[in-house]
C-alpha cells in the first residue's frame, strides 16, 4: 500500500476578496475529489486573497499509479484558467503487506 500527500501552491490573480478566492478553491477542490477520489483541503495561506496552498492525499494498493496521478493533477492545475500553479511537492510512504496490527482496536 502506498500513501501520497502533495501540497500545491496557487496564485489567483483576479481574486479581490477571500470570497472570490474561496469560489476558485472550492471549484477546483470539488473537481479533484470527483475525478480522482482524493482527499483535498486548503491547508495554508487562508487569509491571503490571491494565494492558496492546497493539500491532496491519496491511497493506492501500489505505487505505480500514484505518481502519474499526481502529475495529471499538476497538469490539470496548470491548465486552470482562474489560478496559476506556482509549485508543488509530493511525498509518498510505502507500507508493506505485513503491517503490524499491535495496539489496533476493533469494536
Amino acid at each position: 500500500m502506498q500513501v501520497a500527500v502533495a501540497v500545491f501552491e496557487l496564485h489567483i490573480p483576479h481574486a479581490q476578496s477571500l470570497k472570490d478566492k474561496r469560489g476558485v478553491v472550492r471549484s477546483l477542490r470539488d473537481r479533484l475529489r470527483q475525478r480522482y477520489e482524493l482527499s483535498v483541503a486548503e491547508v495554508g495561506l487562508q487569509d491571503l486573497h490571491q494565494r492558496s496552498r492546497i493539500g491532496v492525499a491519496a491511497v493506492a494498493s501500489d505505487g505505480a499509479s500514484i505518481e502519474p496521478m499526481f502529475e495529471q493533477i499538476a497538469e490539470l492545475m496548470e491548465r486552470e484558467s482562474e489560478a496559476m500553479l506556482i509549485g508543488w511537492h509530493l511525498e509518498t510512504i510505502q507500507f508493506g503487506e505485513d503491517l503490524p496490527l499491535d495496539g489496533m482496536k476493533f469494536d
